[in-house]
């Protein structure tokens, strides 16, 4: 995969041979990785703090680390080779080995981060459903009618649903037209 990124950018990464140790490394790595950390000013003079360096320069790094880390996350790149694909030859290589195992391990975390966070439908967990017949009533005419009651479990949220007999022979009925449609679309 070719490098997406510009020289200038793998100029600003160089800065974290300054880093004091590979834990310090490491923790830059994962806060510059949270969402708005480029813009951080705190984040910035803690980065140029521990690496004494300006905070201007600081800010280009994490803009760098941030887009490194989403770009690996985004791309699914899992293996050692393909992350270190993205790095020019002239980088220096045990920072480029390093970069690599730091982002190989907290990778997983920031995808999973990403799936929770991610906007979806609901899914559904579980359901229960039975048939209910009214045996009192105040009028004649809904006494022994039966009804379905459907529950729903929806992630955290719980539904229920009480539908007619009409209802029901609605909604049979245009699930029995689908099936049809489908079939008729999988036979071309």
């Amino acid at each position: 995969m070719a490098a997406p990124f510009d020289e200038a950018f793998f100029v600003s990464l160089q800065l974290l041979l300054k880093a004091p140790s590979k834990e310090a490394l490491r923790e830059l790595c994962s806060q510059s990785h949270q969402q708005g950390a480029p813009e951080s000013r705190r984040l910035a003079q803690s980065a140029a703090d521990h690496l004494d360096v300006p905070v201007a320069q600081a800010q280009q790094l994490l803009q760098s680390l941030h887009s490194l880390t989403h770009h690996v996350v985004f791309h699914s790149l899992t293996r050692p080779e393909q992350i270190q694909g993205l790095f020019p030859a002239s980088f220096h290589a045990s920072l480029k080995n390093l970069l690599t195992k730091i982002l190989l391990e907290l990778s997983p975390t920031w995808r999973s981060e990403v799936i929770q966070k991610q906007i979806s439908l609901p899914q559904l967990k579980a359901f229960d459903w039975r048939v209910d017949m009214v045996t009192s009533s105040d009028s004649v005419s809904r006494m022994a009618v039966p009804s379905c009651l459907l529950h729903l479990q929806l992630g955290e949220q719980q539904v229920v649903v009480e539908a007619s007999r009409e209802t029901l022979d609605t909604m049979l009925e245009g699930l029995g037209r689908l099936r049809q449609q489908l079939t008729q679309v999988a036979g071309k």
